[in-house]
């Protein structure tokens, strides 16, 4: 008497699908920082996201701390950085203009990055095409709160750095060990800045449950959810498809905060967003290195 025995496995999940579910988790949690501005002042709120975050990661990661040499140090350093003025610069930018607006004026820096990479005259072509929908931007009905134009553009910049600085860290530091150690590094380096707002009477959130809920839900959304995702979509995904998805980020940071806050772009917005989205496609699909994940620590 023979026996058949049949193997099964748990389907495996795409990579697209994972990195889709991250950008939503990224953006729906700037929709969600974006609400809690009614309850705490935006330096509090990336604050919390950062704490948070570095607090559920530090769970999972257990960094090597000893033994660790300048250069490594230098390296983790400059990538924490260049993550905590990131995300420092967006809080604020999104505090003053519409996510949707925000998030395709800071793209303009993992652009600059793939069109720096090449040498091409199409590269220069998709640029061309960024400019024109930063420009159509200048155009809007109203006026445009330039503080905050000039935040988004500093995020942006922010996050180009962020992707030099991505490479020779994780080099050194495995696995999430990089960006645990940026969270904690970014939340005692705005401490001051929270100790100045208590001392200044500010001190409302303090007891308030939801600022906490809300900023634990922030640091989840924002980190330590997409993180885990991208990190396991990378594993089997092609760079080039990732980066080129990654130019989505624009368009779904428009959607949920229609959805979350009722935050609606006008006509020339959208095209002007469309512009960006699509030179992003064009650059990133010609580039040899796609710009590395983002991380809203």
């Amino acid at each position: 008497m023979g026996y058949n025995f049949t193997v099964t496995t748990q389907p495996r999940i795409r990579p697209e699908l994972l990195l889709l579910v991250a950008i939503a988790s990224v953006q729906l949690g700037s929709s969600f920082a974006k609400q809690l501005f009614e309850l705490a002042p935006p330096w509090i709120v990336v604050w919390l996201r950062l704490l948070t975050s570095g607090m559920v990661l530090a769970m999972f990661a257990r960094p090597r701390l000893r033994g660790r040499t300048w250069i490594e140090w230098r390296r983790v350093l400059a990538y924490a950085l260049s993550l905590t003025l990131m995300n420092v610069s967006f809080v604020l930018a999104i505090s003053r203009i519409p996510i949707g607006m925000a998030v395709t004026f800071e793209f303009l820096g993992p652009l600059a990055v793939a069109v720096a990479g090449s040498r091409r005259v199409r590269e220069f072509l998709w640029a061309g095409l960024a400019a024109l929908g930063v420009a159509l931007l200048g155009f809007t009905p109203g006026d445009l709160d330039a503080v905050g134009v000039l935040l988004a553009l500093l995020a942006g910049a922010f996050w180009a750095a962020y992707i030099l600085a991505a490479a020779p860290a994780g080099r050194h530091w495995e696995g999430t060990t990089a960006v645990t150690i940026s969270s904690w590094v970014g939340t005692l380096l705005l401490l001051p800045v929270v100790l100045a707002t208590l001392g200044a009477g500010t001190t409302e959130w303090v007891t308030d449950p939801r600022v906490w809920l809300w900023g634990l839900a922030l640091g989840l959304l924002g980190s330590v959810i997409p993180y885990g995702l991208e990190l396991r979509a990378l594993s089997t995904m092609d760079r080039g498809v990732f980066g080129i998805m990654m130019s989505l980020e624009p368009a779904a940071a428009a959607v949920l905060a229609w959805l979350v806050l009722s935050e609606e772009l006008r006509p020339v917005e959208m095209l002007a967003m469309a512009c960006v989205v699509v030179a992003s496609m064009g650059a990133l699909h010609g580039s040899r290195a796609a710009p590395l994940p983002e991380v809203v620590a």
